[in-house]
């Protein structure tokens, strides 16, 4: 047989277009995989003082989170993003809101601290994460003292926030913080430690802040500003008065009323937190919490912070069967059984931005 009939042979319907099927499913492929790409939610971690490093990056099955700014988590007081490699204080929260497509950026400020001097750095690595993404602005989430640093970030560059989420938040302070300073007996004229004692004691807090910077993988020469004495004023009743006086936006008139606005400079601001201490008999970190939580004499709380101090803008709710530290999912996600389990909660609440628009 010649060359031309073994040609034509090949060439035939029959053997052609499973040729053909072939060479079109190698195209589809090709586009679907770039798609992938394309469609990917994606979970940055920004300790890194020179920038946002990807964590992870999947190809996600539904758009449930996929919001049109990303999500910036900024932890609360000792926090970090993940230590050691091991512990991730927002406990399976990007990687869970990545499947739903949600751009996901965790941040590292100073442990210890005031929230302006947090909320300044939070604001820097804002800065950093619009470039990166590429948007306008992004979706505020802080849990506990990092709720009242994303207040700064929204109350001196509205710009680049587009929403302010409030989880667990000494809003108006925490009586667990009162107790101590009162303790520590600061100076009446100066306001600053007064005694040996409570020196030391601000020392530790400092040596932590240190601790969870070079844990969360930042080197001995860019470790962050530690002040435990300041972070504690912060969070005390007065501190969070002073803070409020700045910084007013979507706060309640007073300590157990209802915020009468959601929206502030175009920015829509929504809270939600617990109460209860023991939520699970195998955590050992619930019984610390219910000391912790003695301060606040029978007002409901999550150990740390009262429910009437955790308001802010649109209250979701502020009475789940969360202590301070489920609300971030932590010490190996144990939680109260029977209620909406952390995850789910801040899957819901990305999902009620995404619908805003946000």
């Amino acid at each position: 047989m010649t060359l031309s009939l073994y040609i034509r042979a090949a060439l035939t319907p029959k053997t052609l277009l499973p040729i053909l099927g072939s060479i079109s499913a190698g195209v589809l492929l090709m586009t679907m995989q770039t798609t992938s790409a394309q469609a990917a939610g994606q979970y940055y971690n920004c300790a890194n003082a020179n920038g946002c490093k990807l964590v992870d990056s999947k190809y996600f099955t539904s758009s449930y989170t996929k919001t049109q700014y990303p999500v910036v988590l900024a932890h609360g007081l000792g926090g970090f993003t993940t230590l050691f490699g091991v512990i991730d204080y927002f406990n399976g929260i990007p990687e869970d809101l990545m499947k739903g497509g949600s751009e996901v950026y965790t941040t590292k400020t100073s442990a210890v601290n005031n929230s302006e001097v947090r909320g300044e750095q939070l604001l820097q690595q804002v800065k950093t994460i619009a470039a990166i993404s590429g948007e306008s602005k992004v979706n505020l989430f802080g849990h506990s003292q990092g709720g009242i640093d994303i207040r700064y970030v929204a109350g001196v560059a509205p710009k680049y926030v587009a929403s302010v989420t409030a989880v667990s938040s000494p809003e108006q302070g925490s009586k667990t913080a009162d107790f101590v300073e009162n303790v520590l007996e600061p100076n009446n004229t100066s306001g600053q430690p007064s005694n040996v004692t409570t020196q030391l004691v601000s020392g530790v807090f400092n040596l932590i802040g240190g601790f969870t910077d070079i844990g969360s993988g930042i080197s001995f020469n860019q470790i962050q500003q530690q002040d435990g004495w300041q972070a504690l004023v912060a969070l005390s009743t007065d501190g969070a008065a002073k803070f409020n006086a700045k910084f007013p936006a979507a706060m309640p008139k007073n300590y157990c009323g209802q915020p009468t606005s959601t929206a502030v400079n175009g920015i829509k601001y929504y809270s939600f937190s617990g109460v209860g201490q023991i939520t699970s008999a195998l955590d050992p970190s619930d019984y610390l919490l219910a000391a912790t939580g003695v301060p606040f004499a029978g007002e409901s709380n999550d150990g740390l912070v009262s429910a009437c101090s955790s308001r802010l803008g649109y209250v979701i709710r502020d009475n789940y069967r969360m202590n301070h530290l489920d609300s971030a999912d932590q010490v190996l996600g144990l939680t109260a059984w029977g209620e909406s389990e952390p995850k789910s909660i801040y899957r819901t609440q990305v999902n009620r931005l995404k619908n805003a628009n946000l």
